[in-house]
């Protein structure tokens, strides 16, 4: 009987963060890769490509960059392909916008011919025979639909995630009640009704409540936002504090106990969950500007939990809020609702059968080192690397995009049982142990 091919790492999911993988693997060519995507394409959350809106993370914190300048993959080097390097010298930004962000994420993803999109992943399976352990992957080809077996010695999970949305606003989806990833493909819709109401905080939110605000003038809509947080709050943008998003950091963060990680996320809240300043500027102005010769039809009101929905009298919706501070409950009706939520991790359905298999943190929450492989009871050769649900073992790194290449870094350099992309270290001024 032939053996099969087995290649050396197969990815699951194309975002940006194993996207950066890909990228980085390419010019090794000792080793064979795939990586599939049930997307037909790659479209890095197409329904906040807002015009106008900034990228938090610096252009140098691309896909390849911080582990090598060089690369063809670099922004840089979009940028002069696309005869776009002078604009952005012009443009004089730090920063790019993240319709940018996205296009160029394209541009790398279509010439990486290890990437495979219109493939979904539907079972991954442990196939163990001596010497040699590896994992067989049941990919669908979305085009012919027919089932394709595929096996590799390592995994990696980047599956990315999921919006959130509460429970009593699951039954009134789409219909009236959108999730903010959700937002260009319902604005038109949105605009058509008397009042809208944004439930939830963060930059998402933020950029929605700017956006809608902007075109108020051209429609007759309230605008209301409700946040449950005491204030809106700006992100951190000092320099010394934005050194949390550094090697050193995760480095310490993941040595810390469990319990420690989980008060140490509660800490960093200002820095992972804030607004950039200039969307607030602008919220500012915009609203100053119009209040000199009208009253605003626009409430903002923070410390506000949104606890229930059900049908409204006069408008289709009804929300159940209350504002905790002053203990005070009360209603309102609302056209439609926009749902700032935040997100889940997405996690494939066929991990469960790995489960008992896995070392647990807690009943949701598994323990990954610190080259992201998911820890396994036995100390096994071939490892499921991830990319999803690791906030609680490496930080407010788990979704920055500034830090993807360092965790990619870390994985090849695993995979390869040597330094291929060596690790930096000593990277900022601060220290956070004595030893």
């Amino acid at each position: 009987m032939e053996e099969p091919k087995i290649y050396d790492l197969i990815g699951i999911g194309i975002g940006p963060f194993n996207l950066s993988l890909a990228a980085l693997i390419d010019p090794l060519e000792e080793y064979e890769t795939l990586f599939f995507e049930q997307k037909q394409e790659f479209n890095w959350h197409p329904g906040m490509l807002i015009e106008g809106m900034d990228l938090q993370t610096p252009f140098l914190a691309d896909l390849v960059t911080f582990a090598n300048p060089t690369s063809p993959y670099s922004f840089l080097n979009y940028l002069h392909t696309q005869n776009r390097l002078y604009p952005f010298y012009f443009f004089n930004s730090f920063d790019i916008p993240r319709e940018e962000y996205n296009e160029y994420c394209k541009w790398v993803a279509s010439q990486l011919n290890h990437c495979f999109f219109d493939y979904r992943v539907v079972d991954v399976e442990e196939i163990s025979s001596k010497p040699n352990s590896y994992y067989q992957v049941v990919v669908k080809n979305g085009k012919s639909n027919v089932e394709e077996t595929y096996f590799s010695k390592h995994i990696v999970i980047g599956t990315g995630s999921i919006p959130f949305i509460p429970k009593d606003f699951k039954p009134f989806k789409e219909e009236h009640v959108i999730h903010t990833s959700q937002y260009l493909y319902h604005e038109e819709e949105l605009k058509r009704g008397k009042a809208i109401t944004l439930v939830g905080s963060g930059q998402s939110a933020a950029e929605v409540f700017l956006d809608l605000l902007r075109k108020q003038n051209n429609h007759e809509y309230k605008l209301t936002w409700y946040t449950r947080s005491a204030g809106i709050f700006q992100k951190e943008e000092a320099k010394i504090g934005k050194e949390v998003f550094s090697p050193d950091y995760v480095d310490y963060f993941h040595q810390l106990s469990f319990q420690q990680r989980k008060d140490a996320l509660e800490d960093l809240n200002s820095l992972r969950n804030g607004v950039d300043p200039k969307i607030l500027r602008n919220i500012y102005d915009l609203l100053y500007n119009r209040s000199i010769n009208e009253q605003l039809p626009v409430k903002i009101q923070p410390a506000t939990e949104v606890n229930g929905v059900t049908e409204g009298e006069e408008l289709p919706l009804q929300l159940t809020c209350n504002q905790w501070q002053e203990g005070q409950s009360f209603t309102e009706e609302t056209d439609r609702v926009i749902l700032a939520t935040g997100y889940k991790p997405n996690l494939p359905d066929w991990l469960s059968k790995f489960k008992e298999d896995i070392i647990w943190e807690d009943e949701k929450r598994f323990k990954v080192s610190n080259d992201y492989r998911i820890e396994f009871k036995d100390k096994r050769k071939n490892h499921m690397f991830t990319l999803t649900n690791i906030e609680h073992s490496h930080g407010a790194s788990a979704t920055n995009l500034g830090l993807s290449v360092l965790r990619n870094q870390m994985i090849i350099n695993t995979l390869a049982g040597k330094s291929i992309y060596p690790i930096p270290k000593r990277t900022i001024f601060q220290q956070f142990s004595p030893n």
